[in-house]
């Protein structure tokens, strides 16, 4: 959130209306079907069903006027567009109003299997379906309330609930375990990773053990933890966060489960 963006935010016209090329439908559409015919049976319910709900196509990049209305009309929640990167402090207080931060600009066609910044893909397709899951939504805002609330020291530990939940998070359903996390949802690499399980781990969601975990943002990630319910998944920040937060540093981080990136 704070290195210097490759990409350059869109702005929107007098309507409120961001302009896309053809090209930029092209490479949405593209990545939508990819995704869409992988998640079929990899993806969870509600995620599928926010899908439905919020209107998403392939045939053109869906406008954040669109989204925003739609989700209101469901949840209460919505979306603003913003800068690709923006202050740890900016992102939790949208998260406190019921606003989810999205990225105006679309990867190009040579990031189009990943990009390490998240783009309008990663943040449409990734983040928003599961806001039209009201129990879900109440997370969202609840946990950048707690962010807000507790301030800068607890920040880095917070990122890690986010992180093993929003943007990775796995649950359990009648059909097995399925994903619902915006990083694997919107990367045709991670999906497939995720659900075979063949290089990674999957532990039980516990509070404690995930603000532990540490992680790296620039490699398929080795651990996932699951939740078993949306409900469950709400409770997390009933719980005493800072307290739980203060034992964790005190106990310290488990083992990398991954390299070093080298510098």
């Amino acid at each position: 959130m704070t290195k210097e963006s490759s990409y350059t935010a869109k702005l929107p016209g007098p309507d409120g209306l961001y302009d896309y090329t053809p090209d930029e439908d092209a490479i949405w559409g593209e990545l939508y079907r990819r995704q869409m015919e992988l998640l079929a049976d990899t993806a969870c319910r509600e995620y599928l069903d926010g899908v439905k709900m919020l209107g998403l196509k392939p045939d053109k990049v869906p406008q954040l006027l669109d989204v925003n209305r739609r989700l209101n009309e469901t949840t209460g929640f919505g979306v603003e567009g913003v800068p690709a990167l923006i202050p740890p402090s900016r992102f939790y207080e949208l998260l406190s109003q019921g606003k989810f931060p999205l990225a105006t600009f679309l990867r190009r066609r040579e990031h189009i299997d990943y990009i390490e910044e998240p783009d309008l893909f990663h943040e449409v397709f990734g983040h928003c379906p599961m806001l039209t899951n009201q129990s879900y939504a109440n997370f969202v805002r609840h946990f950048g309330e707690s962010a807000v609330r507790l301030g800068k020291g607890y920040s880095w530990h917070l990122f890690r609930i986010f992180w093993f939940t929003v943007e990775f998070g796995l649950i359990n359903t009648p059909q097995g375990r399925r994903c619902f996390g915006a990083g694997i949802v919107s990367s045709p690499s991670e999906a497939k990773a995720a659900m075979e399980g063949k290089a990674c781990e999957f532990r039980p969601f516990d509070l404690l053990s995930v603000l532990r975990t540490p992680y790296r943002i620039d490699i398929l990630q080795p651990i996932y933890y699951v939740i078993d319910s949306f409900a469950d998944l709400e409770a997390i920040v009933e719980q005493d966060i800072e307290a739980t937060i203060l034992k964790a540093k005190s106990l310290g981080d488990f083992a990398p489960a991954f390299e070093a990136k080298a510098s």
